[in-house]
């Protein structure tokens, strides 16, 4: 669910994403800071891509202005404990746990916790632990309101497997404080 600044704003920059071969997660307009969340098709995102990205939307909404007020633009990649804005999110996640809250109760709750387990139609399959024992049920996308990825020890081995650490471009760490030296 957006707002009309942002469905304005994923209008106006969603052609110059895609220009560059990046697809919009997500478009927040929130405390005067203007998010813009995006990745490449196969998930990842270079800080390289997010400062072409910010440079390439810059005069965009400049020459637009959609955002009556001042605002501090924000690109960035979803991270590790991603927002699921998108259909083919919940398909793509599917195994992690993931964090979900609808715009309107159904059965009486609007918070779920569970394990995605893909797509049916127009509705998230998520696998949840309920007093009975555990039960897929079926959310409604459209009444998604929030979702993200829960942060787990899973999720954490994913995102190592897909993008290692190359240690070599780190400086090596200098200790000064002999305190510290002794505790290591």
């Amino acid at each position: 669910m957006s707002s009309g600044i942002e469905a304005r704003v994923t209008k106006l920059i969603e052609p110059v994403a895609e220009e560059l071969g990046l697809e919009l997660v997500r478009v927040r307009f929130k405390g005067g800071t203007l998010q813009i969340m995006a990745e490449r098709p196969d998930g990842t995102m270079r800080i390289e891509d997010c400062t072409l990205l910010s440079k390439a939307i810059s005069p965009v909404l400049d020459a637009a202005d959609p955002i009556a007020q001042s605002y501090n633009l924000e690109v960035s990649s979803p991270g590790i404990d991603r927002p699921l804005t998108r259909p083919k999110d919940f398909a793509n996640w599917a195994g992690h746990e993931a964090k979900i809250e609808l715009a309107r109760p159904l059965q009486g709750r609007k918070r779920f916790r569970g394990i995605l387990r893909g797509l049916s139609g127009d509705t998230a399959l998520v696998e949840i632990q309920g007093t009975d024992g555990v039960a897929t049920i079926t959310l409604p996308l459209d009444q998604i309101a929030e979702a993200k990825l829960a942060l787990t020890d899973e999720l954490l081995k994913r995102a190592a497997t897909q993008a290692p650490i190359d240690e070599s471009a780190f400086d090596e760490v200098e200790v000064e404080d002999e305190r510290m030296a002794n505790s290591e």
